[in-house]
C-alpha cells in the first residue's frame, strides 16, 4: 500500500484521539472494544497536542544483571527508522513483571527526536520528566521512577503487547493527553476528508445545550440531526468501501 503523504498525517494532528476513535467506529473494520490502550498507559505531558505516527516496536528489561541484552542499542532503532512508513513513535514493551525502572530519559528522548520521532510510549516507567518536556517530545508511560536499572534491549520490530493491546511494527499510532489508538491505514485518508464534518455534527448538541433556556424537546431534536448526520457520513463511507 501507498505511504500515506505528511498531508494526511497532518491533517490526523488537527482531531483528539477520542474524535479518532469515534471516526473510525464509522468504516466498521473492527469491533470497539480493540485497537485502543489501555488506561495504564498516560501521557505524562498532558497539555502537548495529538502525537501521529508509526510504530517502532522494541523489547526491553530493566531490572535484570547486565549480561543479558544489549544496553542501549539505539544505534540499531535509529537506522532501522527508514523501514516505516513515516515518523517514528518508539513502543517499548518492558518484559519485567511489573516493569521496576525507567525505560527512558533525556538522552535517548533527544537522540529519537534528534533522528525523526515523534513520540515514545512504554509499558514501563519514564524518568528526566522536566528535560524530556523541554523537548516538546510526547511520552507516554505507566508512571515515573528515578533510576534507569539494568536497561536492556532485545527484539526491534516485532509485535509488542502494550496497555492491553497487540501493537505491530509500522502500525499508525494517533496519541493525546486521552490516550493512544491505532489507525487502520487503509481508512486513514477517508477520516481526514470526513473529520471536521463529524465534529460538527457533534457540535449541534453542544451550541444547543449552551442556549438560554434550553429544554429536553430541543436537546431531543438537536439530538437527532446529529445522529441524522453522522448516519449520513456512515453511509457515504460505507458506498465508498462497498
Amino acid at each position: 500500500m501507498t505511504p500515506l503523504s505528511p498531508d494526511v498525517l497532518d491533517k490526523l494532528r488537527q482531531f483528539d484521539t477520542p474524535t479518532i476513535c469515534n471516526l473510525i467506529e464509522l468504516f466498521e473494520v473492527r469491533p470497539r472494544n480493540v485497537g485502543f490502550m489501555d488506561k495504564t498507559i498516560k501521557a505524562a505531558f498532558p497539555e502537548m497536542p495529538p502525537m501521529v505516527g508509526y510504530a517502532a516496536t522494541v523489547t526491553c528489561r530493566t531490572a535484570f544483571d547486565p549480561k543479558f541484552g544489549a544496553p542501549y542499542a539505539m544505534g540499531e532503532q535509529i537506522a532501522r527508522f527508514g523501514e516505516l512508513d513515516g515518523p517514528p513513535v518508539m513502543v517499548f514493551q518492558d518484559l519485567d513483571s511489573p516493569p521496576l525502572a525507567a525505560t527512558f530519559g533525556e538522552v535517548m528522548c533527544t537522540t529519537y527526536q534528534t533522528f525523526g520521532s515523534v513520540g515514545l510510549i512504554t509499558n514501563g516507567p519514564a524518568r528526566d520528566l522536566d528535560q524530556v518536556q523541554a523537548l516538546n517530545y510526547p511520552v507516554f508511560t505507566d508512571g515515573a521512577v528515578c533510576s534507569h536499572g539494568y536497561i536492556r534491549m532485545f527484539d526491534f520490530h516485532v509485535p509488542v503487547h502494550v496497555g492491553g493491546t497487540p501493537i505491530f511494527p509500522n502500525d499508525l499510532l494517533h496519541g493525546d493527553l486521552n490516550g493512544i489508538t491505532t489507525i487502520p491505514v487503509e481508512i486513514a485518508a477517508e477520516m481526514v476528508d470526513i473529520g471536521h464534518e463529524f465534529v460538527a455534527a457533534e457540535q449541534v448538541i453542544l451550541d444547543t445545550l449552551r442556549k438560554p433556556g434550553v429544554t429536553p424537546e430541543m436537546w431531543a431534536e438537536a439530538r437527532a440531526e446529529s445522529k441524522a448526520q453522522i448516519e449520513a457520513l456512515t453511509k457515504r463511507v460505507s458506498r465508498k468501501q462497498a
